[in-house]
């Protein structure tokens, strides 16, 4: 069953076989989009492909970042003497020797300096094992993914959890402004009737188109129930969304801005002080709503 899910996550999940041990980590932050990056060391850019693969397969939004470091297991490494460089040092100490009062060289002092030892950790290896410990890697990958996906999902449960007080509180505050009585039949009548005797009685008198014109002006003006209408449309919407379980977030941001679209034109609409109150504290409430919303995948 689909769940609604956070973008902001941590994972780390960790492998091994006879010869390498692997650690992968991913991390994920809000996105407009789903954008992927990955860092592998030297020599693992052949499943790059597949790792980003494994990563759209499991998610729609967010920046992700993957991170595997690979080590070989103890013993597994070689020594070499680059035994040219060494030749060449102790001829050049030689020579010296009798030129500069000096203690003559040390073994350990000569092993200690760049380029005399050689660490050689690249074993030549089979292509069938190399393939091999590809799919390992990839496999531990997944575990890792799936250890994502999970963080999200506990995140996405709590912001669920969030928006929906939010919701409520947004449904609150709309029929607080339904219920004002600056919103009802007869204070709006009462305001219209007074603003046409003003102008009825103008010098020079209005003309009856213009005066026509200026009373359905003010009569819309007048008229929240449009705005609350849509508020409580935007509403069910959003808990329609909830319920859905999936990846809605980008249909709730939308939602957000609507619902401060209508917020907005309610408040300058508003001649009374108490509407304009519940207006401005729709707004903020609005605001809350847009900001959690912005967090979900």
């Amino acid at each position: 069953m689909a769940t609604i899910s956070s973008m902001t996550g941590f994972a780390r999940a960790a492998g091994a076989d006879a010869v390498h041990g692997w650690t992968w980590e991913a991390r994920s932050v809000n996105g407009r989009g789903l954008d992927v990056r990955c860092r592998l060391p030297p020599g693992f850019d052949q499943i790059e492909s597949a790792a980003r693969a494994a990563v759209t397969k499991r998610f729609s939004r967010g920046n992700v970042s993957l991170s595997l470091a690979v080590t070989r297991q103890a013993g597994r490494a070689q020594v070499r003497i680059n035994r040219d460089v060494l030749d060449q040092l102790v001829a050049l100490a030689t020579e010296l020797a009798g030129q500069v009062e000096a203690a003559p060289p040390r073994l350990d002092g000569l092993l200690a300096l760049r380029g005399v030892i050689d660490v050689d950790e690249g074993i030549e290896e089979p292509i069938e094992m190399r393939a091999a410990r590809d799919r390992a890697i990839l496999a531990t990958l997944d575990q890792a993914l799936d250890a994502l996906a999970g963080a999200r999902a506990a995140e996405g449960a709590t912001l669920v959890a969030a928006l929906t007080a939010h919701l409520a509180e947004i449904a609150d505050l709309t029929a607080a402004a339904a219920g004002h009585a600056a919103t009802q039949a007869d204070a709006i009548k009462a305001r219209l009737q007074a603003q046409l005797n003003e102008l009825l009685g103008s010098d020079p008198p209005l003309s009856p188109e213009r005066l026509a014109q200026e009373a359905a002006v003010m009569a819309v003006r007048a008229d929240t129930r449009e705005e609350i209408d849509r508020l409580r449309a935007h509403i069910t919407a959003a808990r329609s969304l909830l319920a859905e379980r999936a990846a809605i977030g980008r249909k709730l941001e939308f939602l957000a801005q609507e619902f401060n679209r209508e917020a907005n034109t309610l408040c300058s609409k508003s001649t009374d002080i108490g509407l304009t109150n519940v207006g401005l504290s729709l707004k903020a409430a609005i605001d809350r709503l847009r900001e959690q919303s912005a967090n979900i995948e």
